[in-house]
């Protein structure tokens, strides 16, 4: 199989998912916003569709490991920093209105001006991460 191809299939996917959320459901499909709300059941009428949603999100790497090999995942043993990390990515999604799935790929496919910014946002950030990982604690 060509290297590429299982990330094209996904992306395809993932745009194809949000398009058609967006369509029949007239919401963004930013994973933020579902989990929130679902978390703080602010809209109570649709927590069926955001609990099959989230259960949609766990099942599909199970799913498609049934067809391939999962790439290893290495993640540290120090819980102070995943829980520190945690809180940073919520609280940037909350000061961001919106995580980078709902920005990326909701937000930029609709054109969005903040969408925009945010992930440039979000890429300057993630650079300067690598870049003081690699080189300062590296």
């Amino acid at each position: 199989m060509v290297e590429f191809l299982p990330a094209l299939i996904g992306g395809i996917l993932i745009g194809g998912s949000a398009g058609a959320y967006m369509l029949f459901n007239g919401r963004i499909m930013g994973v933020s916003g579902i989990v929130g709300a679902l978390i703080s059941l602010t809209t109570p009428g649709d927590w069926k569709e955001r609990i099959f949603f989230v259960i949609g999100m766990l099942l599909a790497p199970a799913i498609y490991g049934l067809f391939t090999t999962l790439p290893s995942v290495e993640i540290t043993s120090n819980i102070a920093i995943i829980v520190i990390g945690g809180l940073l990515v919520g609280f940037g999604s909350r000061l961001g209105s919106g995580c980078t799935s709902g920005h990326g790929v909701c937000g930029l496919g609709r054109f969005s001006k903040r969408s925009f910014v945010a992930v440039f946002t979000f890429m300057i950030a993630a650079i300067l991460t690598v870049f003081i990982q690699n080189h300062i604690f590296g």
